[in-house]
């Protein structure tokens, strides 16, 4: 059970820093302004024709109607495990997340003209993400929801997801990578907070198991580590596959766009950072 709120409280104030930091890096410095938009251009660069439709559907899935399906199928998780207060919390915090984006992007609205994008300039109000913002929001979400058992492969699908979403939407051009970051931080540090309020009201008052509560908790085994170990296999595979059909071309696109290359590596190494550390502050959260 979560009795100390401290753990998640910190990872929330370094997010709150980190969304500020990258605010003032991605729409005042005009280095960074340009080192996002030669990695937004590498991911611009992936869209093919054939592919687009693909690329879309992807980036559909964290509309609004989505968003709010699938969140409210991790609540009805979090009731059927008898944890009421987590399945009151999940919508609260997918309000919160949403909002928090909506109201971000007007405040703070600065046109980054960019020549290459012709007339298919972002929008001065894009950041941060609402898009990387609520895929975050919900793959964090699924590893509160889920019983610990599988929280692994929890954190691995719902990493895939966000990661998938944001690349699609930055091939689409939809929006810099500098918002992705910033929607994935803003995601993090509302979920945080939620982690600390669920451990700030088990210390104060012990939540208590419902009988009709169906699925059962219980420690991690080495076992659950095969549905991670499996996404992980399936996704370097899909790599793979693409890396031998198209092998000259794969290693001339990234060697090229060495800019995009890292950026790339960033944003999903950002993903895994952020499941990690939720689950590490749950860890510390339940420890007396």
């Amino acid at each position: 059970m979560l009795r100390r709120p401290g753990p998640p409280l910190r990872i929330a104030l370094l997010c709150l820093v980190g969304l500020a930091l990258t605010g003032v890096i991605a729409l005042l410095v005009p280095l960074a302004q340009a080192r996002d938009s030669v990695t937004l251009q590498g991911f611009v660069g992936l869209n093919q024709p054939e592919i687009t439709p693909l690329i879309e559907r992807v980036a559909h899935l964290a509309d609004p109607r989505p968003y709010a399906l699938i969140g409210f199928a991790l609540a009805l998780i979090a009731v059927s495990r008898g944890r009421v207060r987590l399945a009151l919390l999940i919508p609260v915090v997918l309000v919160a997340a949403g909002a928090t984006t909506t109201l971000l992007k007007p405040l703070l609205a600065t046109p980054r003209y960019d020549e290459w994008l012709g007339d298919g300039q972002i929008m001065a109000a894009s950041w941060p993400s609402g898009h990387a913002s609520a895929s975050m929001t919900l793959g964090l979400l699924a590893v509160l929801a889920m019983p610990p058992r599988l929280r692994p492969t929890a954190a691995a699908a719902g990493g895939a997801f966000a990661i998938s979403v944001s690349y699609a939407i930055l091939s689409l051009g939809w929006h810099f990578p500098s918002d992705v970051i910033g929607g994935f931080l803003n995601a993090a540090m509302w979920v945080a907070l939620l982690v600390a309020t669920l451990a700030a009201l088990e210390q104060r008052r012990p939540e208590r198991r419902p009988r009709w509560a169906v699925v059962h908790d219980g420690s991690p085994r080495p076992v659950d580590a095969i549905g991670p170990i499996a996404l992980g296999a399936g996704g370097a595979a899909m790599v793979a596959a693409i890396a031998i059909s198209h092998p000259g071309e794969i290693a001339e696109y990234a060697l090229r766009r060495p800019t995009w290359t890292l950026g790339a590596v960033a944003i999903a190494g950002l993903a895994g950072l952020l499941a990690a550390a939720l689950a590490r502050a749950l860890g510390q959260a339940a420890s007396r």
